[in-house]
């Protein structure tokens, strides 16, 4: 396992989409970080100052630039209409949202990802064990 872990964010904006109304762009933040090799995160920067966060596979990022993926909450693919777009629907108990992003930013910040961590290496961060004491109660009496 490795111990010089990295951090990786880069900014981006998402475009919303609603039916019959024009775009809203929504501020995102893309993160990567070593300790978790395997997940990009994107938090959503909301009205209130705050921010949603999802996590998804590096991989399916990786893949939703060159094809439709995902069954579950996570679903992406190019646009049909423009191969620089990619489209990006998120699914959840309180809501469903999609958005349009830049295929060449997230292309891009995919590259920056496997600069730090190959694809196939990601294994080599992972530390099994505080991985299982994060799963297992801590309190076993």
């Amino acid at each position: 396992m490795r111990n010089d872990h990295v951090t990786l964010c880069s900014k981006a904006v998402f475009d919303l989409l609603a039916p019959r109304t024009p775009a809203v762009p929504v501020h995102v933040e893309l993160r990567y970080d070593t300790r978790d090799p395997y997940a990009i995160v994107a938090a959503f920067q909301t009205g209130r100052g705050g921010s949603v966060e999802w996590v998804f596979a590096r991989d399916l990022l990786a893949d939703g630039l060159i094809a439709e993926v995902g069954d579950g909450d996570v679903r992406l693919r190019p646009a049909m209409d423009n191969p620089e777009v990619v489209v990006i629907e998120l699914s959840s108990p309180s809501g469903h949202a999609m958005f349009e992003a830049s295929a060449q930013e997230l292309a891009d910040f995919l590259d920056q990802t496997y600069d730090v961590v190959m694809p196939g290496n990601e294994n080599l961060w992972v530390n099994v064990d505080d991985a299982l004491a994060r799963l297992l109660p801590h309190d076993r009496s």
